[in-house]
């Protein structure tokens, strides 16, 4: 397959320096201009820009940091792209219009919502086939995983449920309802809890993964602002636990909460139209997609303070890390 890289700009290469040491390589998917952005998280610069397929969403890393997958909505199918040479070197089974997906904690399985036929495909990577499919509610997205890989949560924008799937049998198990227009799952590291965020309910359910009921509900309230302008939407949640991030679209903030009183400590400003959000794998930063500005925002995880914008391509919609 001929080379599909646009060089747009320079960075310095990872681990020339003492002060690269700590370098990853942050991957955005840009859904407007059908592109990735590949940035250096030290320098905080576009290294490149590669051209992929049509409508790019979804966007994860495998476990080793050798390739990227990613979901080329509009082509109806996940790329497989290579980390060293940048090219797309095969592509993975789906549903038509896969959104989001998620990972199985062991690299080996690929869980991904399809949009538009109301399904989870299970994908075995090494194999490239489909393992199953799972029928969920209308519109599904959002895709979360227990640390365990046993639990799998979808959530379905329409139905505005959340979906407790065994990953063994592919049994759709629970369905629990929450606020309008869920779209994001994400559990804590101890697997205890699963948040979901619901866009147009402006709430993160905090559900209890034991019993399948929600234990609690978090909104959000930002002085001068109307409600109906803040949609949590993205969610990620530190490895020792305490901290969340919510991502709240149109408001251009994202939250940061307290997960013991589940109290938000602070709102950050960002770009326009936050979407999704990524650790670095230091924690050293987290990184938002703003769809609206073009460009991704570097939060520094110590003080919760914005430390940069970065102009990608065109509406960033996904983002993720290299592992290493």
């Amino acid at each position: 397959m001929p080379s599909r890289i646009m060089i747009v700009g320079l960075g310095l290469a990872v681990g020339m320096s003492a002060g690269s040491a700590l370098a990853y390589e942050v991957y955005v998917s840009n859904e407007r201009d059908n592109t990735m952005s590949v940035v250096d998280s030290e320098t905080m610069e576009v290294l490149r820009t590669v051209e992929v397929g049509q409508r790019p969403r979804g966007i994860t890393v495998s476990r080793d940091g050798r390739f990227i997958y990613l979901c080329a909505s509009d082509d109806d199918t996940v790329e497989i792209i290579d980390t060293e040479t940048y090219e797309i070197v095969g592509t993975l089974p789906s549903g038509p219009d896969p959104e989001l997906f998620v990972l199985s904690p062991d690299g080996e399985t690929l869980y991904v919502a399809n949009e538009d036929d109301n399904l989870v495909t299970v994908i075995d990577i090494a194999g490239k086939k489909v393992l199953g499919e799972i029928p969920v509610g209308v519109e599904p997205e959002g895709m979360g995983i227990s640390p365990d890989g046993t639990t799998l949560v979808n959530t379905s924008e329409t139905t505005n449920m959340a979906h407790f799937i065994d990953t063994a049998s592919h049994e759709n198990t629970h369905n629990v309802l929450v606020d309008a227009r869920p779209r994001f799952a994400e559990f804590m590291p101890d697997g205890e809890e699963v948040w979901v965020s619901a866009e147009i309910g402006g709430t993160v359910a905090v559900i209890d993964n034991a019993t399948r009921e929600i234990k609690h509900k978090i909104e959000f309230e930002i002085p001068g602002m109307r409600s109906e302008s803040i949609q949590p939407v993205g969610v990620r949640i530190n490895k020792d636990g305490t901290k969340a991030y919510v991502a709240l679209g149109p408001a251009n903030r994202v939250a940061v909460i307290d997960t013991e009183t589940y109290e938000v400590e602070k709102y950050v400003l960002v770009g326009q139209r936050v979407w999704q959000l990524a650790f670095t794998p230091d924690e050293k930063y987290i990184i938002s997609t703003n769809g609206v500005s073009n460009d991704i925002t570097f939060i520094d995880v110590a003080s919760d303070e914005p430390v940069h914008s970065v102009t990608v391509g065109a509406e960033p919609w996904g983002v993720v890390v290299s592992p290493k």
